[in-house]
């Protein structure tokens, strides 16, 4: 493909617009799928999505946008998507985030005409090769490890120059056992950027301890009960949290993160001390550390383009701190300007294990998987969802059998205020966010009274 770098410089010289903005996206991805204990299917691919922002000034804060995406790999288009950029911005209402654009501070020249980064097939030989140790089990295994690298360049006309390649990879294995009624199924998961450190027979092995723990089922009604909820569960629900966390819609009374006259922020939720936050130099779960966006919402601005993502402390030792801002509604509300994460991290609870904390369980239920996660309430972030492969009972310390599924109805702000003990911070893999949001690391939680709130018949 003709080099990113280059569509970046030739879409700029070629604007006719006051300003304008160019992103540009090459994607190397490979995947490998799995059923009934033999490999299906596998490939990899190379793709290319760029985007011209074209920007016409009425004044400092005031301009109307216009943003065309193409996946062409031909030179030749480029002219042509810088005219229909400029087109739709002639055209378009004034922006309501509109601000100046960046100025060069961060920028990455020095790696700027380098290759985009890359993955091939390849990457899973060593999780073939120990899965296929599981196939001759007598379990049957399903699956899917995907890996991409995501290679972004962003130009402006102010002479930011930011270049980042982002590698995602995952590994999800469902196992089942048994016919029939006495079907039993179990999911494992993990997150990784390159599948050197994928423990293949640490999950398969998790994934038969959970199997065996389904040998006696057990029928139990609606309501509330003690649940332990494992990190991977815990990373589905704050990821829900993070995503609500608009400042403006907390201004505007539209949110849980709204009170009367202004936001929660200062708010205390829990004294233990919980920290929520994102940052791009997390270890392991590093992230694309800038903004770069084809198009504004209330979480991004095209016009903060280039714009430094750091580490954001959303909840701080128990107290909501930050919610998320563009620099224009920064400056309309008097807050700080905060770029949204791309990670998320859970910390200030114990140094207990899950293991540790079922061990002080007298009762209560091990809950491994959420899906089908939807918001009934705005208001109170009240979300409703299934339990998936894996709802356990706990009886004086050990897990005696599988529980029937239910759906339940909780908000992660209440489970926040109610979380009675919290485990060691561990990166995980969320269930049901996995195809958005892989880059997390969570504790368990103990909740004294997480609601059941109907027995589902989802198998």
């Amino acid at each position: 493909m003709f080099p990113a770098g280059t569509v970046v410089e030739r879409a700029l010289a070629a604007s006719k617009a006051d300003e304008a903005i160019v992103i540009v996206t090459d994607a190397h991805e490979a995947s490998l799928r799995w059923a009934g204990n033999s490999m299906t299917t596998n490939g990899s691919s190379i793709s290319r999505e760029w985007a011209v922002i074209s920007v016409f000034r009425d004044g400092p804060n005031t301009a109307r946008v216009g943003s065309i995406s193409s996946t062409s790999v031909d030179p030749a288009e480029i002219d042509a998507v810088v005219r229909a950029s400029e087109e739709a911005a002639r055209t378009a209402a004034p922006a309501r985030d509109a601000m100046p654009l960046l100025e060069p501070t961060d920028d990455d020249t020095a790696t700027w005409d380098q290759a985009p980064g890359a993955t091939e097939i390849d990457v899973f030989a060593g999780l073939a090769r120990e899965l296929s140790i599981g196939f001759d089990g007598t379990d049957r295994l399903y699956g899917f490890a995907h890996h991409q690298v995501h290679t972004t360049w962003l130009g402006t006309s102010t002479g930011v120059r930011r270049r980042f390649s982002q590698p995602t990879g995952s590994v999800e294995i469902n196992g089942k056992r048994g016919e029939g009624k006495d079907l039993a199924s179990a999911w494992v998961g993990v997150g990784t950027a390159d599948f050197t450190d994928v423990d293949t027979p640490g999950l398969l092995a998790e994934l038969s301890r959970r199997l065996d723990w389904s040998k006696r089922r057990v029928e139990l009604p609606a309501g509330r009960y003690e649940t332990l909820l494992p990190p991977s569960s815990v990373a589905d629900l704050m990821i829900y949290l993070a995503w609500s966390m608009e400042g403006r819609g907390a201004h505007e009374g539209h949110t849980a993160f709204s009170r009367a006259g202004g936001t929660r922020i200062g708010e205390r939720l829990s004294d233990i001390p919980l920290t929520l936050y994102s940052d791009p130099n997390a270890s392991g779960l590093e992230y694309r550390p800038f903004v770069a966006t084809p198009s504004s919402s209330e979480s991004l601005s095209v016009f903060d383009n280039g714009l430094s993502a750091r580490r954001v402390d959303w909840i701080g030792e128990g107290v909501i701190e930050s919610l998320v801002y563009p620099r224009a509604t920064a400056a309309e509300f008097g807050a700080p300007a905060t770029v949204p994460g791309e990670n998320l991290l859970l910390t200030g609870g114990g140094d207990a294990s899950l293991d540790d904390m079922i061990a002080r369980t007298e009762r209560g239920l091990l809950l491994t998987c959420l899906w089908y996660i939807r918001e009934v309430d705005p208001a109170t972030l009240l979300l409703t969802g299934l339990t998936r492969d894996g709802v356990y009972l706990v009886e004086d310390g050990q897990v005696t059998g599988a529980v029937n599924n239910f759906r339940f109805n909780e908000s992660p702000l209440d489970l926040l205020r109610r979380v009675a003990e919290a485990g060691a911070t561990e990166i995980t893999l969320p269930r049901e966010w996995k195809d958005w949001f892989t880059r997390t690391a969570m504790p368990a939680l103990r909740i004294p009274d997480f609601h059941m709130s109907s027995v589902s018949q989802a198998t």
